[in-house]
C-alpha cells in the first residue's frame, strides 16, 4: 500500500453513516478506485456530539477504504451540515481603476461582499460567486476585460458555527489525517448528481440524509439559496420503530426492505414479517401499515423542504424542478410523493460524470462522498489552469523583455 500523488477522498461524516470515497484524479476525468463504509454513532443532527465515537467511525471509513483502492490515505476533503449551517446573499461594490475590469477588480469586489457582520461565533465557509454587474449591467459571468466606472459582485455566503467545525476537524485529526478543505455537504452532492442544464435553468437539490435535510436552489448557473432543516430519514427509522413495536435495528431493515413513501404503490394483500422485542414470536402485519407510518414523516420532510424553499422567493425559478438524493431518496415512493407536494417535475440524483467503480457509488447514498471529489478535483484542475497560464505570461513577459535587449 502506497502513497498516490493524484489521489483525492472524500470524507462524509453523516448522523448514521461515515462515507470515504477515493478517487483518482486524470486528465481526461475522475475515477473512483476505492470506498469505504462505516456506522456513524458520534453526530446528531449532523453535529459532532461524541468526539471517541466519531473518530472510530472515521477510522473505520478509512480503513475500509485504504483496503479497496489498495492506497494510503493521508489527507481528505470533508463535508459539513447540520442546523448550524446558514446562507445569506451579499453584494460588494468597488470603483474600477482605469476603467476596464482586471482580475483584482474582481477579487476586490468579491472581499467587499464578504465583509458582512458576523457573529465572533461563527465563520465563513464558502463565498459563491452568483453574477457580477458592471455600470448597471448585471448577469455578467465573467466581467474581466470589460469597460466599465463600477463593479458589482453578487455572492452567496455560507457560514458555519466555529465550535462545529473544529469538532469535525479535531475528529479527522485524531485519526492522523489532514483535512484539505471543508465543503458544504448539498454543494458537493450537487457536484454529482446535477447536470449544467439544471442549474441553469433552476433546480432545487433536497438530500434527505439521516439527521438532517439540506437544500440548496440553482439558477442561471449558480447557488441561489442554502439551507438545512434537522430532521431526516432516521425520524423515519424511529417511526416505524415505535409503531411496529420493533427495535430499531429492525426498523432499519424493515424501511430498506419493504418501506414505500407513497401509499397507492403499496399492493393491498401484501404482508411482512415484523421481529417483536422482549424475545416474543415474530408478527405478520400489512404492508399498508408500514406505508402509514411512513408517509406521514416523509410528508412532512418535503413540506418543511418546500415552505424553506418558498420562504426563500425561490419557488418561481425551479423550471428544471426538484431532484432528491440522500440515503432517504432511496425510499420507495418519494420521488412520487414530491411531485404531488411540489406540483412540479422529481427525480432521484445519481452521481454521475464519473469513471472507475461508477457502478458501486450509484446510489443516491453515495451522492455527498462522490461531489466531494468532484468538487475538489474541479478546484484542482482550476488552480493547475491558473498556473499554467501564469507561468505562460510569465514565460511570455520574459521573451519580450530579452526581445528588448537584443535590439536596443
Amino acid at each position: 500500500m502506497g502513497k498516490k500523488t493524484n489521489v483525492i477522498v472524500g470524507l462524509d461524516i453523516g448522523t448514521t453513516k461515515t462515507c470515504a470515497v477515493v478517487a483518482e484524479l486524470h486528465e481526461t476525468g475522475i475515477d473512483i478506485i476505492g470506498v469505504g463504509l462505516h456506522p456513524s454513532e458520534g453526530l446528531r443532527k449532523g453535529v459532532v456530539v461524541n468526539i471517541e465515537s466519531t473518530v472510530e467511525s472515521i477510522k473505520g471509513a478509512i480503513e475500509e477504504a485504504e483496503r479497496s483502492s489498495g492506497c494510503e490515505i493521508s489527507s481528505v476533503y470533508a463535508g459539513i451540515a447540520g442546523a448550524h449551517i446558514r446562507g445569506q446573499n451579499s453584494l460588494g461594490i468597488v470603483p474600477v481603476k482605469g476603467r476596464e475590469v482586471k482580475p483584482e477588480d474582481v477579487e476586490r469586489a468579491t472581499e467587499a461582499a464578504r465583509a458582512i457582520a458576523i457573529p465572533l461565533d461563527r465563520q465563513i465557509i464558502h463565498t459563491l460567486p452568483q453574477y457580477y454587474v458592471v455600470d448597471e449591467q448585471d448577469g455578467i459571468i465573467d466581467p474581466v476585460g470589460m469597460a466599465g466606472v463600477r463593479l458589482e459582485s453578487r455572492v452567496h455566503i455560507v457560514t458555519g458555527s466555529v465550535t462545529s467545525i473544529q469538532n469535525i476537524v479535531k475528529s479527522i485529526n485524531r485519526v492522523g489525517l489532514e483535512v484539505k478543505d471543508i465543503v458544504l455537504e448539498q454543494l458537493a452532492a450537487s457536484e454529482a448528481v446535477l447536470s449544467n442544464d439544471e442549474k441553469a435553468l433552476g433546480t432545487a437539490l433536497i438530500d434527505i440524509g439521516g439527521g438532517t435535510t439540506d437544500i440548496a436552489v440553482f439558477s442561471e448557473g449558480s447557488i441561489k439559496h442554502t439551507a438545512v432543516i434537522p430532521v431526516g430519514g432516521q425520524y423515519v427509522t424511529s417511526d416505524i420503530a415505535t409503531g411496529l413495536r420493533t427495535p430499531v435495528a429492525e426498523a432499519e431493515k424493515i424501511k430498506i426492505e419493504y418501506g414505500c413513501a407513497y401509499m397507492p404503490l403499496i399492493p393491498k394483500d401484501e404482508f411482512i414479517e415484523v421481529p417483536s422485542v422482549g424475545g416474543r414470536e415474530p408478527r405478520e402485519v400489512s404492508r399498508q401499515i408500514l406505508g402509514r407510518i411512513i408517509e406521514p414523516r416523509m410528508d412532512e420532510i418535503l413540506k418543511m423542504a418546500q415552505k424553506e424553499i418558498n420562504r426563500s422567493g425561490c419557488e418561481d425559478i425551479l423550471a428544471a424542478g426538484v431532484v432528491l438524493t440522500g440515503g432517504g431518496a432511496i425510499l420507495e415512493g418519494t420521488p412520487e410523493l414530491a411531485e404531488q407536494i411540489f406540483n412540479m417535475p422529481v427525480r432521484r440524483g445519481l452521481p454521475m460524470d464519473i469513471g472507475g467503480l461508477a457502478d458501486t457509488v450509484k446510489s443516491p447514498a453515495y451522492a455527498t462522498g462522490v461531489g466531494l471529489v468532484l468538487f475538489a478535483g474541479r478546484n484542482i484542475i482550476r488552480e493547475n489552469q491558473l498556473i499554467m497560464d501564469g507561468n505562460y505570461l510569465n514565460r511570455l513577459y520574459k521573451r519580450a523583455k530579452q526581445w528588448i535587449l537584443d535590439f536596443f
